[in-house]
């Protein structure tokens, strides 16, 4: 199929595997592994894995899970699900357990492709009826099945992000908006069949596999990936690659500013720019990444909910606005006022989304669905912001509570759960500050019944068996009573003042 930056993609993620393989070419680098994928083998294989699933007995839609680090194995798994009209739903290796157990429970998913380096998680977060794991299939015949029929709107993609509620929502994408998602990155980052991506984010993030993974489908390149971020080894790998682009988040561009490694000019000679999204990038980290590297950083916006990007800004020499994620490309944007009517230019609001990227829907939550959309289909996104005469957009705050740290979401609650889990915390809440390095960080203050020995330590052990060590806070404070409103109702964005006051920062 062509690329044709004009409308979104037509047909389904078969129909677009089917015609990378029958024009042929590379599609993926592992240079971790010194090996690569063609788009033919890859259809290949897609079409074995489809045809194993198929026999299983595997209704169309149904959720399959994938547990697995970037690699070639989780490509060929993904685009098997994908490839046989079944619903890929990633699981985030990094959630912690609850949180896993959650996503597996709740997808209704009978089968999973687990990783060897996973099944620990997988044991420990698994009952034996639930899941079942499966080796990936190489050699399984596909000459007497027939593969379910699939359609652009058919459920492509389950993906859970955390909530202001605590407990994660599934996003439910169909090939329609994952094909948008790559379609509006490969229409604002321009890229062509000459370009290779570098993917360091792991796909099982709606960045790492939207932006990379279908962006380089829509648009005919290839994509280079590694297992996960080394600061230590980013340049030698995308030298390597020799990719011509890379995205990332902003914890990552400042780890590779403050890191002592510098590229030599062979191993960013093909690079054309980078890539930010997720979170805000600070400008000042931009400013000295771009002056240290001579590497343009394009800042971006995207939601789970969006297939990932909504805004960017244009490649150089257009007008790149630092501070700002950019403008919409392939998807509508606008600023509505709290009776979703427009407000004028420079005014603050709240950003709402539409377009062909947007999700089908909440799994299982029809409340959710109905409370994230306006009557005319604009997707709210929770975020304040304002957007200029040219249409560039400046993110201002966030009607959500949540807490951004490294580009992903966290709830609040989720926190304040695991904390209330010790019997003698009475009250608990968690919390996000200013950081440098990630964007926010996340705190947490707990009052303790009278006599209590529990420590801090005792605390923090609990958040990161629960949630994992990325969510836990860095810190948690004991105060004697936390600041509450009229109804009684902990109010977070006063908890670092009062902090302050008692002098424990």
């Amino acid at each position: 199929m062509i690329f044709d930056v004009s409308s979104p993609p037509k047909g389904t993620i078969r129909d677009w595997l089917d015609a990378r393989a029958d024009e042929g070419g590379l599609g993926f680098v592992f240079p971790e592994d010194d090996d690569s994928l063609e788009w033919g083998e890859l259809r290949n294989t897609a079409r074995e894995i489809a045809a194993m699933l198929t026999s299983r007995a595997i209704a169309p839609g149904e959720s399959i899970a994938v547990m697995m680090a970037n690699g070639r194995a989780a490509i060929e798994c993904l685009f098997g699900i994908l490839y046989g009209g079944f619903r890929a739903t990633m699981i985030n290796l990094v959630a912690g357990d609850d949180a896993i157990a959650y996503a597996l429970n709740h997808s209704d998913a009978r089968f999973a492709f687990v990783g060897d380096a996973q099944m620990d998680i997988y044991a420990r977060t698994t009952k034996p009826w639930l899941i079942e794991a499966l080796d990936t299939a190489r050699t399984h015949s596909v000459s007497n099945i027939t593969l379910h029929d699939i359609a652009p709107s058919s459920h492509a993609l389950l993906m859970y992000t955390s909530g202001t509620t605590g407990r994660p929502k599934g996003v439910v994408h169909t090939h329609t908006s994952l094909l948008a998602g790559g379609w509006t990155t490969a229409v604002a980052h321009e890229l062509t069949p000459q370009d290779r991506g570098f993917c360091v984010l792991p796909i099982y993030h709606i960045n790492g596999l939207c932006v990379t993974v279908m962006g380089t489908l829509v648009s005919g390149g290839a994509l280079a990936m590694v297992p996960k971020f080394s600061a230590s080894r980013f340049w030698q790998q995308m030298g390597i690659s020799e990719a011509t682009w890379f995205s990332v988040v902003p914890t990552i561009i400042s780890h590779l500013l403050h890191a002592e490694a510098d590229p030599d000019p062979t191993q960013k000679k093909t690079l054309r720019f980078g890539r930010s999204a997720s979170s805000a990038l600070a400008p000042e980290i931009q400013r000295a990444f771009e002056d240290r590297f001579d590497v343009p950083i394009i800042e971006t916006m995207g939601l789970t909910e969006t297939a990932a990007q909504i805004l960017s800004n244009p490649l150089p020499p257009g007008t790149r606005k630092i501070g700002s994620p950019g403008v919409g490309y392939g998807n509508e944007v606008a600023i509505f006022d709290t009776t979703f009517n427009e407000v004028p230019r420079g005014q603050e609001g709240e950003l709402v989304i539409r377009g062909p990227n947007v999700m089908l829907k909440y799994l299982k939550n029809d409340k959710a669905t109905t409370d994230s959309f306006t009557s005319d289909g604009w997707l709210r996104t929770g975020d304040l912001g304002r957007m200029d005469a040219d249409g560039y957009v400046f993110i201002t705050g966030r009607l959500k509570e949540l807490i951004i740290k490294g580009g992903e979401n966290i709830a609040p609650r989720e926190i304040d759960e695991a904390l209330y889990s010790h019997p003698d915390v009475i009250e608990a809440a968690a919390f996000g500050q200013p950081c440098d390095s990630y964007g926010e960080r996340v705190q947490a203050a707990v009052k303790v019944r009278g006599g209590s020995a529990v420590t801090a330590s005792d605390l923090l052990e609990i958040c990161k068996t629960r949630l994992g060590a990325f969510k836990s806070p860095d810190q948690v404070f004991f105060m004697d009573d936390l600041p509450k409103g009229p109804s009684g109702k902990i109010q977070r964005i006063k908890i670092q003042k009062e902090i302050e006051k008692l002098g424990q920062e």
